[in-house]
């Protein structure tokens, strides 16, 4: 089994969580590959870097994306991929390619975790919610990046995009593909290129350049904590309890002053 984690180791409008009704689309194309994604095309999404103590980013080794929220600090990921770090131990920098930080390195402060995650790692549960802040920042982040909504129970069937970071390079890919029902609770996405790091990569429906505009219905992650091959990658469908998580994380955050 090959993990996803990398070898270094709504709007505020939909808070009642309804669910995004999902229309069934063409069959996918299996040969589809994964091509970058473009610096500064991705803004929303980035990569999760491990720091050192003197708190200095060592190697990047997941992806995450910015959600919308009153708060503007939240962002969402695999939570298989924070297994051997604590908050203080990681950071996020959206749009990162090539060295290049154009919005900044973020602080992860908190992680909010599903309980059927932390006690048993049920790979339907596999996502998390990190709040994340910057020393001095006078904007949160979402005011920088945008923000994706997020759809609850959405159904397969969906044409996505894709990006994330794998770990044997640095800037993030790219893809599109329609996702597919590998089980009542879990997507299947087929293209090639997704390796270790893409972990948490969001499944975006209605996304344009990957800038706040989509809705993330799914984190590359859950069965087999994303998937044991780059060509076929698996992500637990968003539920109700992703629907509670949001809400706890917004209850644990606090809107900047």
């Amino acid at each position: 089994m090959r993990l996803r984690l990398g070898r270094s180791a709504v709007l505020l409008s939909v808070v009642s969580m309804a669910a995004v009704v999902g229309v069934a689309l063409s069959p996918p194309i299996r040969t589809v590959s994964a091509e970058s994604a473009g610096y500064r095309q991705a803004s929303a999404v980035g990569a999760l870097f491990s720091v050192s103590p003197s708190g200095q980013l060592e190697s990047h080794f997941c992806t995450a994306s910015v959600v919308d929220s009153p708060t503007r600090d939240l962002i969402v990921t695999a939570a298989h991929c924070m297994a051997r770090y604590t908050a203080g131990e990681v950071a996020f920098v959206p749009g990162y390619s090539m060295g290049q930080e154009p919005y900044g390195v973020w602080a992860v402060t908190q992680v909010i975790e599903d309980q059927q995650w932390t006690s048993s790692s049920d790979p339907d549960d596999d996502f998390a919610f990190l709040v994340v802040r910057q020393a001095g920042a006078k904007a949160a982040i979402e005011d920088l990046t945008g923000g994706e909504a997020i759809g609850i129970n959405v159904s397969a069937g969906q044409r996505v995009k894709v990006a994330g970071y794998p770990d044997i390079g640095d800037a993030p890919v790219s893809c599109a593909n329609t996702t597919l029902e590998f089980s009542p609770t879990q997507y299947e996405f087929d293209c090639a290129g997704f390796t270790d790091g893409t972990s948490g990569s969001p499944l975006l429906t209605g996304a344009g350049p990957f800038r706040g505009a989509g809705t993330v219905i799914g984190v590359i992650g859950g069965h087999e904590q994303g998937g044991s091959t780059a060509s076929v990658s698996y992500a637990a469908r968003f539920s109700t309890r992703l629907g509670a998580l949001y809400k706890a994380a917004l209850a644990a955050a606090r809107p900047l002053a």
